[in-house]
């Protein structure tokens, strides 16, 4: 007789279809199953759930009434009872369904196999499987043990073997974090024969470089197919594969970006999650969810130790890493020391531009000092935040500027396409001939980017020559370089092999890459985010400049210092005083101090409530309504006094493509008091959508530990 199952579809959080869905099965099928069923007029791939599990509650309803499942993918085993224990506390903490947050953590090309089309790609999968032999096994494991560690490193090593955990290994740049990272998980894998590893990086970019090295110390050990890679970069039928190869335990190193947190790995036994202080882990669409902190949920959950490495870490991560004694959670893994016996950090100067000539973009100093390093065949990376020409173009009779017509923002001219495109919404059109407001035709560029001081450099360094007498090469990498695909693998290799002597870039180029051969880097415009009014600014201004630092002067092998230029026109500022001494502790402690001080996290807890809606109004008006409607719900009375709401404002760039966004701040020193107010106020919200207040109303969304507000 067919017996009812609970089974979770993809259903947003704001649908009327919300929670788990009835069915009916001719067998009995174990939570964690994947099945295919009937919505309406499609076909969905469902997860069977947990009937115990509180998101999954289904009223009694009549049998008859209930639709079969139209198959069973029984081929696969099903999810593990940890991995829906993941799920639902993610759904349940970031205020999403269920169902949206397991169907979005399985691959896109899964949800569209049948049982059929599945068992055929799983006997392929399995007749490309590679064994390995015992005596290549035993090879490479000796090539692994042969690297010599430093003192720091082996320390660290052994406090990661002797204590639970989780972990902040807190390491310079350069001081050998990944390998620490691959021989904590070369230890763990040889513990047992089925034990997996899931290593992180916030960076689709980064992943090729560590997948590289992973696989050249795992591959000859465990076979090629050890180490997968999941992101977003990948096709459907490569996400897929590796999303197989990792279920069924073939695959013993998981290597991915954010979305690799919810990758099933039924034997996990560690979780990496390198430069975790890195906002590319916080989830921005969907589930706005964080990587870094599910990893350590993940880790509690599974028994798996994690570790979270940095250089600069996050203010929570390193709050939470304080002595136990003070209610530290985390132990703190300190390697200070680059390796190397002549591996020091990069001296830092900075240029005062109070005192270079006026509009001066590249001081005279660290002009010279960049020709001097070209001269003796060294390399210099100049860092700037903005890609683009000039961010504005600009009427100098009317004061005409170049707005986007759909945005809160102003579009960037491309000079190399001759472009004015909106980094927002996308928009683009060719740069006019004159002024659309007055006709002038001289209308000029408005600050800088980077694709204009690739330009000015390459003026600049006109009569400079390399060390063989060649003229000097400039190579630019950001968001429009690489665009398309390899372009930025071949765009790092030329780096790499030295055909390059200055490098321009973004904050693409600041992090996790190994430039062996750059001995300068200089941060050209980083003022911007000292007085920003996101308290967050100043931690990523710090961090971003440490990483920048941080690609100089890798190589031991060189004799003179590398150096790290910062032209500011504030140079007594207490973050850049930090920054000379490399003292991330310091900087860290006082900025704790400011945020204990207003209240800030990590000494409280916040999330988001965003709006958008055709006007301003209509998404402040429903963010107010739904506010007052808060105040009267009787069962949210005793956590009020804990809870603070503020009013609805416009976000910083209020509209993006013709929509407009508001955004309400909720905030509670109680992080328990705040998730059992948003869990309640739930459903006010659902009810204002349908009130006057909600009428314009796109779409909203609550955001659970904001980085940026």
């Amino acid at each position: 007789m067919p017996s009812p199952l609970t089974v979770l579809v993809h259903t947003p959080a704001y649908s009327q279809v919300g929670g788990a869905l009835s069915y009916l099965s001719d067998q009995p099928l174990p939570a964690g199953t994947l099945v295919r069923v009937p919505l309406g007029q499609r076909e969905l791939l469902g997860v069977v759930w947990d009937h115990a599990d509180p998101g999954a509650a289904s009223t009694a309803l009549d049998p008859a009434k209930l639709r079969p499942i139209t198959a069973a993918l029984d081929a696969l085993p099903p999810l593990t009872s940890a991995w829906r224990a993941l799920i639902s506390f993610a759904a349940s903490y970031y205020q999403r369904s269920a169902g949206e947050v397991a169907l979005a953590a399985l691959p896109p090309q899964l949800r569209d196999l049948n049982a059929l089309q599945l068992a055929r790609r799983l006997k392929k999968q399995a007749k490309l499987s590679h064994p390995v032999s015992t005596e290549t096994s035993a090879s490479s494991k000796n090539t692994i043990d042969s690297i010599a560690l430093t003192e720091e490193q082996t320390r660290a090593i052994g406090q990661f073997h002797s204590h639970a955990g989780p972990f902040l290994l807190f390491g310079a740049t350069g001081s050998g974090k990944t390998e620490v990272f691959m021989r904590c998980t070369a230890d763990l894998l040889a513990g047992s024969d089925m034990a997996q590893a899931l290593v992180m990086v916030p960076e689709i970019n980064l992943t090729p470089q560590l997948e590289e090295r992973f696989k050249s110390r795992f591959s000859a050990q465990y076979g090629p197919d050890a180490v997968v890679s999941m992101h977003s970069g990948m096709t459907p039928a490569q996400r897929l594969k590796s999303w197989l190869a990792a279920h069924s335990g073939t695959a013993r190193i998981v290597l991915g970006t954010r979305m690799a947190v919810f990758a099933s790995l039924p034997h996990l036994a560690l979780i990496v999650v390198d430069e975790e202080h890195d906002p590319s882990y916080k989830s921005h669409e969907g589930a706005r969810y964080s990587a870094r902190d599910l990893a350590i949920y993940r880790g509690k959950l599974e028994g798996a130790k994690v570790l979270l490495g940095s250089a600069t870490p996050s203010l929570e991560s390193w709050y939470h890493s304080r002595p136990a004694s003070d209610g530290g959670r985390y132990l703190r893994l300190e390697m200070p020391s680059r390796v190397g016996a002549n591996a020091v950090l990069p001296l830092v100067r900075r240029v005062d531009m109070n005192h270079q000539p006026k509009a001066c973009v590249i001081s005279p100093p660290l002009l010279e000092a960049i020709s001097q390093r070209i001269a003796n065949g060294e390399q210099s990376m100049v860092f700037l935040n903005r890609r683009g020409y000039a961010p504005v173009l600009h009427c100098t009779d009317c004061d005409w500027k170049s707005e986007c017509p759909h945005c809160s923002a102003y579009r960037v001219f491309h000079k190399i396409d001759r472009t004015l495109r909106c980094h927002h919404c996308g928009q683009a059109e060719r740069v006019p001939r004159a002024c659309p407001a007055c006709g002038n035709p001289d209308i000029a560029p408005l600050g800088r980017g980077t694709e204009r001081l690739e330009e000015h450099l390459a003026q600049l360094l006109a009569g400079v020559t390399r060390p063989e007498g060649s003229a000097v090469r400039i190579a630019r990498i950001d968001a429009d370089t690489t665009r398309l695909k390899g372009s930025l693998e071949s765009q790092l290799a030329q780096v790499h092999a030295g055909e390059v002597d200055v490098l321009v870039g973004t904050q693409m180029i600041a992090k996790g890459h190994d430039f062996r051969r750059i001995t300068l880097v200089a941060a050209i415009n980083p003022d911007g985010a000292l007085f920003s009014s996101d308290f967050r600014a100043p931690e990523r201004l710090f961090s971003l400049l440490m990483q920048a630092a941080g690609r100089a002067g890798r190589d031991a092998s060189q004799t003179r210092r590398s150096e790290m230029w910062v032209q500011t026109f504030h140079p007594t500022h207490p973050l850049f005083e930090a920054l000379k001494r490399h003292d991330y502790p310091a900087f860290a402690q006082s900025q704790l101090v400011e945020r204990q001080q207003a209240g800030m996290p990590p000494f409280s807890f916040q999330a988001l409530v965003r709006a958008e809606a055709r006007t301003q109004e209509a998404a402040q008006a429903f963010l107010n309504a739904a506010r007052q409607a808060s105040a009267e719900l009787p069962e949210a009375a005793p956590l009020l006094p804990h809870i603070t709401l503020y009013p609805a404002v416009p976000m910083s760039i209020q509209r993006i493509a013709n929509v407009e966004r508001a955004q309400m701040l909720i905030e509670s020193a109680s992080r328990s008091a705040l998730q059992r107010f948003l869990g309640l106020w739930q459903t006010t919200l659902h009810a204002t959508r349908a009130q006057p207040e909600g009428k314009g109303l796109i779409r909203w969304a609550v955001d659970v530990d904001p980085l940026a507000i």
